[in-house]
């Protein structure tokens, strides 16, 4: 199933188009349909801490966000050897509305919240 990305992805202001392939319950992938050497691994964060935030304004309107919309969050993963040195920017949330198949990035203000990271490191989570 295709998404459609409203805005854009940072860095990857060219990829338009993605498929999101589910690995497990706590990864999985999203590829650029037009150009499959573009991929990027996704964490559940709900899997891994407490995560919330208030949605910008101007993502809910790109997604066409309504109050019972069917939503999922994920953050991007920066795969590291070994894998428990890899990486994942809470900063910087992907929102897909399932309802209609639209992805945006929304990116978060450190100040509002300081409990969430660029980097944070996936071992750090290991235990939770």
């Amino acid at each position: 199933m295709g998404y459609e990305i409203k805005g854009n992805i940072l860095g990857f202001e060219k990829t338009l188009n993605i498929d999101i392939r589910k690995v497990d319950d706590l990864f999985s992938t999203m590829i650029d349909i037009d150009d499959e050497n573009i991929s990027f691994t996704l964490v559940n964060p709900y899997l891994l801490r407490e995560y919330s935030f208030d949605l910008p304004s101007d993502v809910k309107v790109l997604l066409e966000i309504k109050e019972n919309s069917n939503i999922s969050v994920y953050n991007i993963v920066i795969i590291q050897e070994p894998l428990e040195n890899s990486t994942i920017n809470f900063l910087a949330p992907i929102v897909v509305n399932n309802d209609n198949n639209k992805v945006a990035q929304a990116v978060l203000d450190k100040k509002r919240h300081p409990e969430f990271g660029m980097a944070e490191s996936i071992k750090s989570f290991r235990n939770n």
